[in-house]
């Protein structure tokens, strides 16, 4: 082993697929640079498994620079590792010690079921968004942006809610599994802009009953979705979701 380089014990979930039971499998890595990301690590760990004749561990990466969200890993008990504001694919091995024993697991939620070892079925994110999370009403070609004043917090709050990945870090570290960071911050990107207002009402109701119709659960209050995002997306999305949501019940009732 190269002076600087460290020897680890890798606790990696592996499981064959939905319907079989997992468990945990060990496995001792050496040489790991400082310097690698985690998932380079896990490249690493994956060359040695293919080496001895053993099936590697499957894992979700795509971009691997913290825009996809694919990266979902849960970290000793932490979605994405001991780091805050980072993906899996940001954290790198300097985070750790020399001799350190690392639990790799996947999302733990009902709604998120495994595949295969750290890759879960993300699809009921893709189902919320289907059911509203967009502008579908003509809103006209693109305008100079003086032509179509908007509020610098609203814009901003808009463009910090868009942020969020769907990488599904605040369902694994909700005790509920809950969605509803991902989901207030889909439905707030676009309540606070203009072009959004038109399908307003009915998104918000739509999306929540997608939400609620993939087994999602409710939201604690805890904060541990916000602290544990890696794009720190703001625990007030929740409440503005609560708002719309309310809105748009009252407005349904009222006609």
């Amino acid at each position: 082993m190269s002076a600087g380089n460290m020897r680890l014990t890798l606790k990696v979930w592996r499981q064959s697929n939905t319907n079989t039971q997992g468990g945990f499998e060990n496995y001792n890595l050496d040489g790991v640079s400082p310097d690698m990301s985690f998932l380079e690590m896990f490249d690493i760990l994956n060359e040695q498994l293919i080496e001895e004749n053993k099936e590697p561990v499957a894992f979700d990466h795509d971009c691997r620079e913290g825009i996809c969200g694919m990266c979902s890993m849960f970290i000793n008990g932490q979605p994405h590792g001991p780091l805050k504001g980072v993906t899996t694919c940001q954290l790198h091995m300097r985070s750790f010690q020399d001799g350190d024993t690392i639990t790799v697991e996947p999302w733990r939620a009902g709604a998120f079921p495994v595949i295969k070892d750290l890759v879960v079925d993300r699809d009921g994110f893709d189902r919320i968004i289907s059911a509203g999370g967009f502008v579908s009403v003509n809103t006209g070609n693109a305008q100079d942006a003086n032509n179509l004043p908007i509020a610098k917090e609203d814009a901003d709050d808009a463009f910090s809610a868009a942020a969020c990945i769907g990488c599904g870090a605040c369902v694994a570290a909700c005790k509920n599994a809950s969605a509803m960071l991902f989901v207030s911050a889909k439905i707030s990107q676009l309540a606070l802009l203009p072009q959004g207002q038109a399908e307003r009402s009915i998104r918000a109701e739509k999306m929540v009953a997608q939400m609620d119709a993939e087994g999602f659960g409710n939201c604690t209050n805890t904060h541990a979705c916000s602290a544990e995002c890696p794009k720190e997306i703001s625990f007030e999305n929740i409440a503005r979701m609560n708002r719309e949501y309310l809105g748009a019940k009252v407005s349904s009732k009222a006609l």
